[in-house]
C-alpha cells in the first residue's frame, strides 16, 4: 500500500509553542508571557479598525499601497521595496520558500526565535545553529559556521528572549563577510523599543544581502491583528512578492496599522513608558538576587541558579496569577523571560519574586 509522506524535514519541526495565557483555577490572571504591548494600540489604529468593519465584503488592497507608503513616510524607506505580510513570521518563511531548500543551509543562534529553525525545516532546508557569547550574538561564530550551502543567516537585533543586542559595525561586519549566495535577515521585531535604531535601514540601503524584518504586533500592539513587513534590495522583494498570497493581510489590519505607525507621539509615549518600568523592573529583582543582562525589548530575561529554581518560581508566580515564559525550548533552562507590564504588573512581578526568594531585602 502506498504510504503517503510529508517532505524531509517535516516532521523533524516540533511545534511552535506560544505564550501561556490562562492558569487551571486562577480567574484575572496577568500575561507577560507573550511581549504583548500592556498599553495596548494607539487609539486611532482602534478607530480605523472600527471604520474598516464596515466594508467586510471587500477584499483588501492586494498590493498594501497605503501601508506601504505610511511605511516609507514614517521610516525614510522606499515603499517599493516595503513588503507587508502576516506578521514578520510570514516574511520569515517568505524568505525560507524562496531562498532555502533541499541542500541549503540557514544559519539562526542557539538563543534565536524558534520561527527560524521552523521555517527552514518547513522548505526542506537545514537549519544549522550557532552559539553565542554570554547569550550575546557572536559574529566570528556565525561566520565560522558559513559554508558554500549557506543561504540565509537570521538574526534579531535586539534578540529574542535574550534582550541582548549587538553594534551595527558588527552587523556589518557580517553581512560584510558572506559569501555572495547568502542573505542576511536583520529581525528587527523589537527595533522600535530602541531609542534612534533604524533597525538595520541603512545597512539594507547600502548592501544588496540584507532584508530587514519588522513588526507592528509588539510596540504598536497589534498583535491580535498580525501585521508585518519587510525591507530589501528591488530584486529580493520582488522575488518574495511571487510566492506573497495577494490577499495575505486582512484591509481592517492594513487600516490599523497604517494609522499605528503614523501615530508617532503614541508611539514614543510607549517607548518611554517601557523603557521606564523595564529598567526599574531589571533593577528590583538585581537587588533580590536575580539578574539579567541590559535588555532593549519589551521583556527582560530573569536568571535563576539553575533550571529547578526557575520552574519553582514560575509555578509561585502562577499561583500568584502571573504569567511569564519560560525559555528551554530557547537552551536556556534557568531563566524566564518576562515580559515588561503596566507599573502594577511590574511591582506585582517583584513581590512574588521577592516572596519566592524568602524575604529578600527590599
Amino acid at each position: 500500500m502506498t504510504r503517503i509522506d510529508p517532505q524531509p524535514g517535516i516532521m523533524d519541526i516540533a511545534l511552535y509553542q506560544g505564550g501561556t495565557s490562562h492558569v487551571a483555577g486562577i480567574e484575572n490572571v496577568v500575561k507577560l508571557s507573550s511581549n504583548e504591548n500592556p498599553l495596548g494600540p494607539s487609539e486611532k489604529a482602534i478607530e480605523a479598525y472600527r471604520r474598516a468593519a464596515f466594508d467586510l465584503n471587500r477584499y483588501p488592497s492586494s498590493d498594501h499601497r497605503a501601508l506601504r507608503q505610511a511605511i516609507g513616510k514614517v521610516h525614510g524607506l522606499d515603499p517599493e521595496r516595503v513588503i507587508c505580510g502576516a506578521g514578520s513570521d510570514e516574511i520569515i518563511a517568505f524568505l525560507c520558500q524562496a531562498y532555502a531548500g533541499p541542500g541549503r543551509e540557514v544559519i539562526h543562534t542557539v538563543h534565536g526565535f524558534g520561527m527560524y529553525r521552523i521555517s527552514a525545516l518547513a522548505a526542506g532546508a537545514t537549519p544549522i545553529e550557532v552559539l553565542e557569547q554570554e547569550r550575546v550574538t557572536d559574529v566570528d561564530a556565525i561566520l565560522a559556521a558559513v559554508t558554500d550551502r549557506t543561504c540565509l543567516v537570521f538574526m534579531a537585533n535586539p534578540n529574542n528572549p535574550t534582550g541582548t543586542m549587538i553594534a551595527a559595525s558588527e552587523v556589518a561586519r557580517l553581512a560584510d563577510g558572506l559569501p555572495d549566495q547568502a542573505l542576511l535577515v536583520l529581525d528587527g521585531a523589537y527595533a522600535e523599543y530602541v531609542e534612534g535604531y533604524d533597525g538595520g535601514a541603512s545597512l539594507v540601503e547600502a548592501r544588496t544581502n540584507v532584508v530587514m524584518t519588522r513588526t507592528f504586533s509588539k510596540l504598536y500592539g497589534l498583535g491580535g491583528l498580525r501585521v508585518g513587513w519587510g525591507y530589501g534590495p528591488t530584486e529580493v522583494i520582488e522575488v518574495l512578492n511571487r510566492v506573497r498570497g495577494p490577499f495575505n493581510v486582512t484591509q481592517p489590519a492594513l487600516a490599523a496599522a497604517e494609522a499605528a505607525v503614523l501615530d508617532e507621539d503614541y508611539a514614543s509615549h510607549c517607548r518611554v513608558e517601557n523603557a521606564r518600568w523595564r529598567t526599574w523592573m531589571a533593577d528590583a529583582l538585581a537587588e533580590i538576587g536575580v539578574p539579567s543582562d541590559v535588555s532593549l525589548g519589551n521583556f527582560i530575561l530573569a536568571r535563576f541558579a539553575d533550571k529547578a529554581e526557575a520552574e519553582a518560581c514560575d509555578a509561585y508566580l502562577q499561583s500568584q496569577g502571573l504569567i511569564v515564559r519560560r525559555v528551554a525550548g530557547y537552551n536556556l533552562p534557568s531563566a524566564l523571560r518576562i515580559t515588561v507590564g503596566d507599573e502594577s504588573a511590574c511591582r506585582r512581578v517583584v513581590h512574588a519574586v521577592r516572596q519566592f526568594k524568602g524575604g529578600a531585602r527590599a
